[in-house]
C-alpha cells in the first residue's frame, strides 16, 4: 500500500495555512505547505466581526488551498477554524464561507482543542528532554499552555490573548514605545497571575512567534535570548526589522507582542523554551492519519 496522505487548511487570526503530509515510520512527512497572511483578527479587534472584504479574500484563498490539497493526492482533507471563529460575532458566517469555498467539512476548534492538537504535534517532533513536557502555543488571537507526558496532556490552560490581540490593544506605535511595551507586559503578567501549571522539565514553543524567533535568537529561548530578541524587534520600524531578519512584515509587526507572551511564560516556568518542530497543523494531520489507518 502507498503511504496515506492527509491535509489540513488552518484558518487563524493572523494567517491561513495549508499542510499536506504522508505517513511514515518516523511520523508525518511534509509534502506541501502554504501560508498567506489575512489578518482577520484586526477586523475582530476593531469591529467585533470580520468584514465582507476579508471574507471574500478568505473564500478565494481556501478555495485555492483545497484544490492544491486534492492535487497532492490526499486521502483526507479537512478545514479547521481557530480563534477567529470563536471571537468574531459572525463566526458562523466565517465557517459557512470556508465550507462553501472548499467543499470540505469545517471543524471549529475550541481553545482546548487547539491546545490538545498543538501539544500532539509539538511532542511528536520532540527529540530531546524529559517528562513532564510543557508546550506553549502563541497564536494571533489566543495562547494555550499545556503540560503532560509524551502520550497525553494532563494540564491545560487557555488565554484569550495572542500576538495580534496584544498588538492591537497596546503596541500601536511603530516601533512600540517603552510605555506601550510596559503596558503589554503588565497585561500578560496579569493574565497569567493566577495560573499555576505543574513545572515541566522540557518546554516546547510552537506557533508563528516561536518559528520566527528561531531565525532571530536560535532554537533555545531563555531570558537572555528573549530579552535580546525583544530589544532587536523594537529598535526599528517593522519594515526594517522584517528586511533585516528575513521575515514577513506582518509577522514583524506582531512579533514583539508574541515575544512578550513567551518571555513571561519562560519566566514563570524557569526552563528554556525549545522551538518545536511541529504544532497545531501537524497535530491535526496526525489525528487524520490515525483515523485513516483505523478505517483501513
Amino acid at each position: 500500500m502507498l503511504p496515506m496522505r492527509a491535509g489540513v487548511i488552518d484558518v487563524g487570526s493572523n494567517t491561513v495555512r495549508l499542510l499536506v503530509a504522508k505517513d511514515s515510520r518516523r511520523g508525518p512527512t511534509i509534502i506541501a505547505t502554504r501560508r498567506a497572511h489575512l489578518g482577520m483578527g484586526d477586523d475582530i479587534e476593531r469591529c467585533g466581526s470580520i468584514s465582507d472584504q476579508k471574507l471574500e479574500q478568505l473564500a478565494r484563498l481556501v478555495g485555492r488551498y483545497a484544490v492544491e490539497g486534492r492535487k497532492a493526492g490526499v486521502d483526507r482533507l479537512e478545514a479547521v477554524v481557530t480563534a477567529p471563529g470563536r471571537q468574531s460575532s459572525n463566526g458562523e458566517v466565517l465557517r459557512d464561507v470556508v465550507r462553501s469555498a472548499t467543499g470540505l467539512p469545517v471543524r471549529q476548534l475550541s481553545a482546548e482543542d487547539e491546545g490538545r492538537l498543538a501539544y500532539a504535534g509539538a511532542v511528536r517532533g520532540c527529540r530531546s528532554g524529559g517528562e513532564p513536557v510543557g508546550v506553549v502555543d502563541v497564536g494571533g488571537g489566543s495562547t494555550q499552555l499545556m503540560v503532560g507526558t509524551t502520550e497525553e496532556v494532563s494540564w491545560l490552560h487557555c488565554l484569550d490573548l495572542g500576538s495580534l490581540r496584544l498588538t492591537a490593544r497596546y503596541l500601536v506605535s511603530d516601533p512600540p514605545s517603552e510605555a506601550e511595551l510596559i503596558a503589554a507586559a503588565e497585561a500578560v503578567e496579569e493574565a497569567l497571575e493566577h495560573v499555576t501549571p505543574p513545572l515541566p522539565r522540557t518546554v516546547l514553543a510552537t506557533g508563528g512567534t516561536a518559528r520566527s524567533l528561531r531565525r532571530i535568537a536560535g532554537r533555545r529561548l531563555g531570558a537572555d535570548e528573549l530579552g535580546g530578541a525583544l530589544a532587536a524587534l523594537t529598535a526599528a520600524p517593522a519594515v526594517q526589522v522584517a528586511e533585516e531578519h528575513g521575515i514577513p512584515v506582518e509577522r514583524a509587526w506582531v512579533l514583539p507582542a508574541g515575544t512578550i507572551v513567551l518571555r513571561e511564560v519562560q519566566r514563570r516556568l524557569g526552563v528554556k523554551l525549545e522551538v518545536a518542530r511541529g504544532g497545531l497543523r501537524e497535530g491535526v494531520v496526525l489525528e487524520l492519519l490515525a483515523e485513516l489507518a483505523a478505517a483501513a
